[in-house]
């Protein structure tokens, strides 16, 4: 099994990224990177996932079959994702979705496998909580579009996280691949990325996922680039690291086979003690990159 996929890797028809839980060798989680051309249009059937359409650049609207009928949405998007939040819409499961942009853009189509048909959903960019996690060198930003208590949905649990250049992420290293009530939950996570270029050279960052003694050993050591992809099954996932000059942003996605949707996870003991050293340092003055529109 094949962790890392580097841009195009997981392109199949439509999609620049095509993860499913049968490409990924799981059961819930999926993502996809659609491309749209100036007045391009995509349709697709959600099935047995419900899935969330994230501008990543550019706006589009989507036109969707939800529970209650027809449902139409129109997203303003954003010029990049170092540039803004954005709004986006929830597509239900058994949904036919078509999605069209006047203008042109990237799409990502963020999806479990859930068992609730809930309604389709409109959120604006204004409404998406945004986060400062950590502090010095692992400070980082978290727009909160999906996560758990924030968003309702059946098993989607999905946030975005930039980084800026220098700093690393998802650290301390963490998990979620033991059922443990009300202290960790199994997720299965797909990591996304890009980066902000300088003067034109892109950037570059590296990903550590080191076996936790659970599920299938995952060893990862990757340097990532834009449009790469990391499937992390189980593990300790962390540090995601932001080389000096270059703004990391990731995509994350997860679900898993929880009755309850939650993210709880468990901080490697190695590592767990730099938490406590977050009170004494500022956060990173540089964040956050952007906050959400005004109301």
């Amino acid at each position: 099994m094949t962790h890392h996929l580097p841009a195009g890797r997981a392109a199949s028809g439509a999609y620049a990224v095509d993860v499913t839980p049968e490409r990924a060798g799981w059961s819930h989680s999926s993502l996809r990177v659609l491309h749209l051309e100036p007045g391009g249009e995509h349709t697709f059937h959600s099935g047995d996932s419900e899935w969330i359409v994230l501008p990543l650049t550019g706006g589009c609207t989507v036109a969707t079959t939800g529970v209650d009928g027809p449902a139409d949405f129109e997203l303003t998007g954003r010029t990049s994702v170092f540039e803004g939040v954005t709004d986006f819409a929830y597509v239900p499961r058994d949904a036919r979705t078509t999605v069209t942009s006047a203008d042109g853009g990237r799409f990502a189509l963020t999806g479990a496998r859930c068992d609730r048909r809930l309604p389709a959903r409109y959120v604006p960019a204004r409404a998406v909580p945004v986060e400062l996690r950590g502090t010095g060198s692992c400070s980082r930003q978290v727009n909160n579009f999906a996560a758990a208590g924030v968003f309702e949905c059946d098993k989607l649990i999905a946030v975005e996280v930039i980084t800026p250049g220098g700093n690393w992420s998802s650290f301390p290293p963490h998990k979620h691949d033991e059922h443990r009530p009300g202290e960790e939950s199994v997720l299965e996570e797909v990591y996304y990325f890009e980066f902000a270029a300088h003067d034109g050279i892109p950037g570059l960052g590296y990903q550590r996922v080191s076996p936790s003694g659970q599920g299938r050993g995952t060893d990862v050591l990757a340097e990532v680039r834009d449009g790469d992809v990391v499937l992390i099954p189980d593990g300790w996932h962390g540090p995601s690291m932001a080389v000096p000059g270059h703004h990391m942003y990731y995509l994350n996605v997860m679900a898993g086979p929880e009755t309850e949707r939650a993210w709880l996870i468990c901080d490697h003991p190695d590592h767990a003690w730099v938490r406590e050293t977050w009170p004494e340092q500022p956060v990173d003055p540089r964040l956050p990159l952007y906050s959400p529109p005004s109301p």
